[in-house]
C-alpha cells in the first residue's frame, strides 16, 4: 500500500441523525395555535389540506389584485387586507389540519406547502411594488431578502433537523399583521413623496427598505451562528479521520523499516 493510497482511503463517518423539530416562538403563537386547533376540530371532513393550500395561494392573488387596484382607488387596500386574511386561513390551516387528523405526508406536504408559500410571497410583494405608493425596486429588495431567510431556514433544517419559522419572536402571522397595518396607514395617510438624489420615494419605501436591510442582517447573523455550531459539531469527526490516517501511515512506515532488504546479486 502506497502513501497516497493510505491517505485516499475512505473512512466511514457516522453522522448523528437528529429528530425533526419545529420551532415557532412568536408573539402570537399561543392564541394562534388555540384558534387553529378550534378551527381544525370544527372543520368538515370533506375539507382536506390540499384545497386549503390552494386557498392560501388564492388569498395571495387577492392581495395582488388589491394592491394593483390601489393605483386607481385607495379603497382597494381593503381588498388586499381581505386577501391577507384568506391567505392566513389557507396557509396556516393546511398543515395544522393534517397534523390534527394524523394524516401528515412529510415529504409531499412539506414540498407542496413551501412551494405554495414561495409563490404567495412572490405575488404579495410584486403586488406591493405595483401599489399606489410603493416603488417596485424596494418591494423586490424585500422579496430577495425574504427568500434569503427562506434559504437559510431550509438549509438549516436539512443539516440540523430543526425547522425555524420564527425569528426575533416574529413569524409569518406577525408579518401579515404588519402588512395589514401598512395597508391601513397607506389608506389613511395617502401619498407621502419626497426626492432623494433625483429619485422619488415615499415614507413607505423607507420603511420597507429598513425591513429588507433587517432581513439581510438577520440572515448573516443566523448563518454565522449556524456555521460556528456545525463546525464545532463536525470537527471531532474530521479530527478522528485525520488521526486514523496518520496512525495508518505510521504503521506502514514501521513495517517498511523493519522488513529485511534483499541482498544484491554478486557478479
Amino acid at each position: 500500500m502506497t502513501h497516497s493510497s493510505i491517505l485516499e482511503e475512505e473512512i466511514p463517518i457516522q453522522v448523528k441523525k437528529q429528530p425533526w423539530i419545529r420551532v415557532q416562538n412568536t408573539i402570537l403563537a399561543r392564541p394562534e395555535r388555540a384558534t387553529l386547533n378550534w378551527l381544525c376540530s370544527h372543520m368538515p371532513n370533506a375539507v382536506t389540506s390540499d384545497p386549503l393550500t390552494a386557498v392560501g395561494v388564492a388569498g395571495a392573488v387577492i392581495v395582488l389584485a388589491g394592491y394593483i387596484g390601489s393605483r386607481f382607488d385607495p379603497a382597494f387596500f381593503w381588498l388586499a387586507t381581505v386577501g391577507f386574511l384568506v391567505n392566513w386561513f389557507g396557509d396556516s390551516l393546511d398543515g395544522s389540519l393534517a397534523r390534527f387528523r394524523g394524516v401528515e405526508s412529510p415529504r409531499y406536504g412539506y414540498f407542496l406547502d413551501h412551494s405554495a408559500d414561495a409563490v404567495s410571497i412572490l405575488l404579495i410583494l410584486v403586488g406591493l411594488g405595483f401599489s399606489a405608493y410603493m416603488r417596485l425596486d424596494v418591494a423586490l429588495s424585500v422579496l430577495v431578502s425574504y427568500f434569503l431567510m427562506c434559504i437559510y431556514v431550509f438549509l438549516y433544517n436539512h443539516v440540523s433537523g430543526t425547522f425555524r419559522i420564527s425569528f426575533a419572536a416574529l413569524g409569518p402571522t406577525e408579518l401579515r399583521i404588519g402588512l395589514i397595518i401598512m395597508n391601513l396607514w397607506m389608506f389613511v395617510s395617502g401619498p407621502s413623496k419626497f426626492a432623494i438624489l433625483g429619485q422619488t420615494f415615499s415614507v413607505y419605501d423607507l420603511v420597507f427598505s429598513l425591513v429588507a436591510v433587517t432581513l439581510v442582517c438577520l440572515f448573516v447573523v443566523s448563518m454565522l451562528q449556524a456555521v460556528r455550531r456545525l463546525r464545532r459539531e463536525d470537527c471531532p469527526a474530521v479530527l478522528s479521520k485525520t488521526r486514523y490516517e496518520i496512525s495508518q501511515l505510521q504503521e506502514q512506515l514501521q513495517v517498511s523499516a523493519s522488513s529485511p532488504r534483499p541482498l544484491r546479486a554478486v557478479l
